[in-house]
C-alpha cells in the first residue's frame, strides 16, 4: 500500500470538489425545468438562464480546483472523492428540491463513505 500526506489545501480541494459538483448538479436540475420545450427556444433559454451559467461557472471552478489536487495525489487516490457526489446530490436533492430520501440512499451513502474510507486509510 502506498502512503499519502497531504496539505489542508489539498484535503479541502478533495472534500469540496464533489461539494461543489453537488451544487452544480441541483442547478442543473433547476434551469432543466426552466428551459421548457426541448426545442430551439428551450435551448436559448437555456443557455441564456442565469442558473444554468451559474451551473456552468460552479463546474469550471471546481475543474480548476481538481486540476489543483491532482497536481498532489494519484488519480486512483483522487477520483475515489468524486463518489462523494452520489451521497451529496440526494442530500441537497431532497434539502433544496423537496425530493425523498429513502433507506436504500442511506445505505448506498454508507456503502460509499465505507468505501472511501478504506481507499483513505490503505486498508
Amino acid at each position: 500500500m502506498f502512503s499519502i500526506t497531504l496539505s489542508p489545501a489539498v484535503w479541502i480541494g478533495l472534500i469540496l470538489t464533489p461539494i461543489t459538483i453537488g451544487g452544480g448538479q441541483i442547478l442543473f436540475k433547476i434551469s432543466s425545468g426552466r428551459m421548457g420545450e426541448a426545442n430551439l427556444a428551450g435551448f436559448i433559454r437555456l443557455i441564456s438562464d442565469p442558473v444554468f451559467i451559474l451551473a456552468i461557472t460552479i463546474y469550471a471552478l471546481a475543474t480548476f480546483a481538481w486540476v489543483f489536487v491532482l497536481r498532489s495525489v494519484p488519480l486512483s487516490f483522487a477520483y475515489s472523492f468524486m463518489a462523494l457526489t452520489f451521497v451529496i446530490v440526494p442530500i441537497l436533492s431532497a434539502l433544496l428540491l423537496g425530493e425523498v430520501l429513502t433507506i436504500r440512499n442511506f445505505i448506498g451513502a454508507a456503502l460509499i463513505i465505507g468505501g472511501l474510507m478504506v481507499v483513505t486509510t490503505g486498508g
